[in-house]
């Protein structure tokens, strides 16, 4: 798919509507989650409801989808014992949100992006990395780069960088994404910490000044923006992004918090407020508008109704 056409929106102002939450839709609709990879095997063990999710974003209004990839590198499937599955696990993701498309998108242009992370093995039950887990440069860049290469082959229009807060590691998967020639979205993950200060979200707390200036080191790409995020940090965060990048920006926040394997869906965000921080956020010059854990098809009705009235 071009998305030449997507991207002139974006740059002229227009906001483009993003989906909601994959992995934590799948758990709120009973689909299990596992204790090594989270979400990457639902989309073996729930892809019913997996096509449902990416179809009722679609006809909520979304005009970007993402393929349940966020957790399906090798990094992550070999923790969990299923380094095998790397290549049809993240095949089928993509055919499940290609099919979705189909189904649901009628005369609509809607864009199948597919997620890569650097997430790797998390201590079970708290929201930390596993320190002796971290792998290598040279890893990291191998897994990434085949990651890459599997989703391009698949189809996806777009490869989406998410929760980057590691500098050294959204460089090299930055590197990865970039040489499969497809379009590239980074989202930046931040936190603030007690005197207000922003930083990466993971635990070494990067300025996050440091975070968005390694992707862009990197080559960064078409959307840069912030996600996986709460909501009050996201205007903040922005506007760090907004010194260094003039052009087209994103807010996909989360809702609630994570405990691996499980989201805790507490003090959700209403849909009544998202809308409300949205139209902050484009006021800042975001014009791609979603969310991420916790935000749901409701979230996103009422994004499309509000901000895209059309």
């Amino acid at each position: 798919m071009d998305l030449s056409e997507l991207h002139a929106r974006l740059k002229q102002g227009e906001v483009v509507l993003l989906d909601g939450a994959t992995g934590t839709e799948l758990e709120r609709r009973n689909v299990a989650m596992n204790d090594d990879a989270w979400c990457a095997l639902a989309t073996e063990t729930g892809p019913d409801v997996l096509l449902q999710v990416h179809e009722d974003y679609i006809r909520a209004g979304a005009e970007v989808i993402i393929a349940n990839t966020f957790a399906s590198s090798r990094t992550m499937l070999e923790a969990a014992g299923m380094g095998d599955k790397v290549e049809p696990l993240n095949r089928r993701a993509v055919e499940i949100a290609l099919a979705a498309r189909d189904r649901a998108a009628g005369a609509r242009k809607v864009a199948v992006a597919s997620s890569m992370s650097h997430m790797m093995p998390m201590i079970t039950g708290a929201a930390r990395n596993r320190a002796d887990a971290l792998p290598p440069d040279d890893v990291v860049l191998a897994n990434a780069r085949e990651l890459a290469g599997i989703l391009k082959t698949a189809g996806v229009d777009l490869i989406m960088l998410e929760m980057m807060s590691r500098p050294s590691q959204i460089r090299l998967m930055a590197q990865a994404a970039r040489e499969t020639g497809l379009p590239v979205w980074i989202g930046f993950s931040a936190r603030q910490e007690e005197d207000g200060k922003v930083v990466s979200f993971c635990w070494e707390s990067f300025p996050f000044e440091d975070v968005v200036a390694s992707a862009l080191e990197a080559g960064g790409g078409e959307v840069l923006g912030v996600m996986h995020t709460n909501a009050h940090i996201v205007g903040p965060a922005l506007d760090i992004v907004k010194r260094q990048w003039d052009g087209p920006m994103m807010a996909y926040p989360d809702s609630g918090f994570f405990t691996m394997p499980n989201w805790q869906f507490v003090d959700i965000i209403p849909p009544d407020e998202l809308v409300t921080r949205s139209r902050g956020w484009i006021a800042q010059g975001a014009t791609a508008i979603g969310g991420c854990c916790g935000i749901g098809v409701e979230h996103i009705e009422a994004l499309a109704a509000a901000l895209r009235p059309d």
